[in-house]
C-alpha cells in the first residue's frame, strides 16, 4: 500500500459490496461498452494469482480509481500488463493515475517482471502523457485482436 498527496493505493484483498459499487461507477468511465463486473467477476479477479486490483482511496476513504496488473510467466520471462486504468472524473488531475501506475509497477518489480505493458486509446491525450511521464515509451508495433464474443 502506498500513500501519496492525499490518495491510498491498496492491493484489494476482498471483493466487497462497496468494491462491487465503484467499479459500477468507475467501469462505464474507461468503457462504453464493456459493462461493469458482476459481484462474482470481481471474486475471481481478486482471488485470481495472476491479477491484483488495485484501489486508490482520496482522504475521506471513497474508491475514485482502479487498476488491474496481470503478472505472468512466458517462455521469456515474467511480464506484466496493466488494464483498465481508470480515475473517477471529478477527481482527474491530481496525481492519482500515477500513484496507481507507479503501486503496480513496483508490484511487477517485486515479482522480477522484465517488462510492464499496456495500451492506451490515442485520443486519451491525459492518459498519455501521464504513462509517458512515469518513463513508458511508446512501442512501434501492431496490436492484434480477435473478438471471440460480443456478449457474457
Amino acid at each position: 500500500m502506498s500513500e501519496a498527496s492525499g490518495v491510498r493505493v491498496e492491493a484489494v484483498l476482498t471483493a466487497d459490496p462497496e468494491l462491487h459499487r465503484a467499479m459500477a461507477r468507475l467501469v462505464p468511465q474507461v468503457s462504453s461498452s464493456a459493462p461493469p463486473p458482476t459481484a462474482y467477476e470481481l471474486e475471481t479477479i481478486v482471488e485470481s494469482p495472476a491479477t491484483t486490483l488495485f484501489v486508490a482511496r482520496d482522504e475521506s476513504g471513497e474508491i475514485v480509481g482502479s487498476l488491474t496488473l496481470a503478472v505472468f510467466r512466458t517462455p521469456t520471462g515474467v511480464r506484466a500488463w496493466i488494464e483498465d486504468v481508470v480515475v473517477e472524473s471529478s477527481a482527474r488531475g491530481g496525481g492519482i493515475g500515477s500513484a496507481l501506475v507507479r503501486e503496480a509497477v513496483e508490484l511487477a518489480r517485486k515479482a522480477q517482471a522484465r517488462t510492464v505493458d499496456l495500451t492506451s486509446r490515442p485520443e486519451r491525450d491525459d492518459a498519455n502523457r501521464l504513462y509517458r511521464r512515469l518513463g513508458f515509451e511508446r512501442r512501434e508495433t501492431n496490436v492484434y485482436r480477435l473478438e471471440l464474443s460480443a456478449a457474457r
